[in-house]
């Protein structure tokens, strides 16, 4: 799959375009500033998702937390029998109106942890960027939702930040978590690599394929990468327009980069086992 870029966002219609720039959730300072890639592993770990997903005319989809929909795009150029996206900020459903021409298209406003749609009516269910900011309690529920959703043999893909190494040592852990979430305004709770795969196990997914990437969001060369040449320099112009969202931009690169060696994005795909234990493939 080729670059994608996406249309300029109204900055009045993302979630939280009241708050100052100090206190306004990292993710959506960012698209204010005309960042339109918002996942850890940038572009191209969504590209190796999709590409394991592999999402056809036959699937019914459902995407949690679609975002300003850069992903959605993607998969609606593979034309699914049926896309359904799924977030609980009313100031975000809308924001994908574009996006979803044609019939069986649509957002819903729900929780990922009780989304209300029914059982086994799914053949790929993904998110990205979103766990990561729940507790550790949330993520199970969310998880245990989202395997409901899918069909046995069903596909299942998560985009993530993730520890480093699995061992990693709990001052460590606790100082990359602090720093995250001073910075990006939002509860920051990552799991280590081993802690992602078994969430997953315990809800009845076996994860197929692993990706992993350098939590660079903010640097030049991952810029340039997601954005592209024009998207990038619109960004670092904005960003240097405004000083209250330089600190902001210049914070959360700084603490991204002080914890580089203990951060990682990371990728999942999955399959749901059927009842009797095995998937499609197993």
């Amino acid at each position: 799959m080729g670059h994608t870029t996406t249309a300029p966002v109204d900055p009045d219609a993302l979630p939280g375009h009241a708050l100052q720039a100090d206190r306004m959730p990292g993710h959506w300072l960012l698209a204010r500033l005309g960042k339109r890639v918002l996942r850890p592993g940038g572009a191209e770990m969504t590209r190796n998702l999709l590409d394991g997903l592999a999402i056809s005319t036959v699937d019914d989809v459902v995407e949690v937390a679609p975002g300003l929909g850069a992903t959605t795009r993607l998969v609606m150029a593979a034309r699914p029998a049926s896309y359904t996206g799924v977030d609980r900020d009313p100031d975000a459903v809308g924001l994908i109106g574009d996006v979803l021409e044609g019939p069986n298209r649509r957002v819903i406003h729900a929780s990922a942890q009780d989304t209300g749609l029914p059982d086994a009516s799914a053949d790929v269910v993904f998110g990205e960027a979103y766990l990561t900011m729940q507790p550790d309690s949330l993520k199970h529920k969310v998880i245990a939702e989202l395997a409901r959703l899918l069909r046995p043999g069903g596909r299942f893909a998560l985009h993530e930040v993730a520890f480093a190494p699995d061992d990693i040592a709990d001052p460590d852990r606790e100082r990359a978590t602090s720093d995250l979430t001073s910075t990006i305004k939002v509860n920051v709770t990552p799991m280590t690599v081993a802690g992602w795969d078994q969430l997953l196990a315990e809800h009845g997914l076996v994860v197929r394929s692993r990706f992993k990437a350098p939590l660079h969001l903010l640097e030049p060369r991952r810029l340039v990468a997601d954005e592209g040449y024009l998207g990038a320099a619109r960004f670092v112009t904005n960003v240097l327009r405004d000083s209250e969202a330089r600190d902001r931009v210049r914070a959360m690169r700084a603490a991204m980069r002080a914890n580089a060696s203990h951060l990682q994005a990371y990728g999942i795909v999955a399959e749901r086992v059927d009842p009797a234990g095995s998937g499609a493939g197993a």
